[in-house]
């Protein structure tokens, strides 16, 4: 039984070790442990009612879970490698008899009061290795905590990052900004400016995957709800008069265009463009998609070249 249990408590262990390091220090999109676990709490909390995640848990309940799915992993390896020498190897306290406590339920005791490192010393092991290998597992404990703080100190300012980005193009949108207004050299300013929180957001659901199953039932601050008037400024300001303006319409395009690939490759794997994409993401976090653009006009130029006379 040695040689089958042992293995497996060892590889549950390295499981859990590449998975913190992959989540946090080198993120693919190959998915692992959290975005599995992630990826289950999101779609258990989606539901057909009015509303559709509840109070926006699921983020926050995900990462609850998958900080404990890793040390209960880790805690029932390491009892896989003790249950096979207990009770032979382990010193135990006066009063406990070591053949009642050998089962599998005393080496998760120990597994668990080690990885906490507790110390309560009750049972100890006694060959070298072991007294060894037990001090490991409460590095590990440590590791794990470590790595908890540095998920949560990442995870939350990406989340405000793509917060603030959606209020911005919310405050844009709302602010009914006018074709004159954006066809200048402000326009192009602002245009770059959100190119520029695009391509941070892009780099944030690389980094920090998880970030995306957190859900934002403000429509102001919902990044998925703003995407389509963002599509719509990028469309219409290629057709602007002033250069620059044109300019920043291209970059700020190519920018949706980013995201619109990173969001379908790891999230969302529809193989659809952009706009059916981000039609996608906002369905998936229970919010209409309406385009949006700027102001429309009503000649035969375009909406850069003709208007109202306030508008231009």
């Amino acid at each position: 039984m040695t040689w089958l249990v042992t293995p497996l408590g060892v590889l549950l262990v390295l499981l859990v070790l590449r998975d913190v390091f992959h989540t946090l220090w080198h993120p693919t999109r190959h998915g692992g442990l959290s975005r599995v676990v992630m990826r289950t709490v999101w779609r258990m909390s989606a539901h057909r009612g009015a509303r559709w995640r509840p109070a926006g848990l699921a983020g926050p309940l995900g990462m609850v879970a998958v900080v404990a799915v890793w040390a209960l992993t880790v805690a029932v390896g390491w009892a896989l490698v003790y249950w096979p020498r207990m009770p032979e190897d382990f010193s135990y306290a006066p009063g406990l008899t070591p053949s009642e406590h050998a089962g599998p339920l005393d080496a998760l005791y120990l597994s668990l009061v080690t990885l906490a490192t507790l110390g309560l010393g009750d049972i100890a092991p006694t060959p070298e290795w072991l007294r060894v290998l037990a001090p490991l597992e409460a590095l590990v404990g440590f590791v794990l905590l470590s790595a908890t703080v540095a998920w949560l100190l990442g995870i939350y300012p990406a989340l405000a990052r793509r917060r603030t980005l959606a209020l911005r193009l919310s405050h844009v949108r709302r602010g009914r900004v006018t074709v004159r207004a954006l066809d200048s050299d402000g326009g192009a300013a602002l245009l770059d400016g959100l190119a520029a929180g695009l391509s941070t957001a892009t780099v944030d659901f690389m980094q920090y995957a998880e970030s995306y199953y957190f859900h934002d039932a403000d429509e102001n601050t919902s990044l998925p709800r703003q995407l389509g008037y963002a599509l719509g400024l990028a469309d219409g300001a290629d057709e602007a008069r002033h250069p620059d303006v044109r300019l920043s319409a291209s970059v700020l395009r190519k920018a949706l265009d980013d995201l619109a690939a990173v969001l379908d490759e790891r999230f969302l794997l529809t193989g659809d463009g952009t706009d059916r994409v981000f039609a996608a993401y906002a369905e998936d976090h229970g919010h209409a998609w309406g385009p949006d653009g700027p102001p429309p006009g009503g000649g035969h130029g375009g909406p850069w070249e003709t208007g109202t006379p306030q508008e231009r």
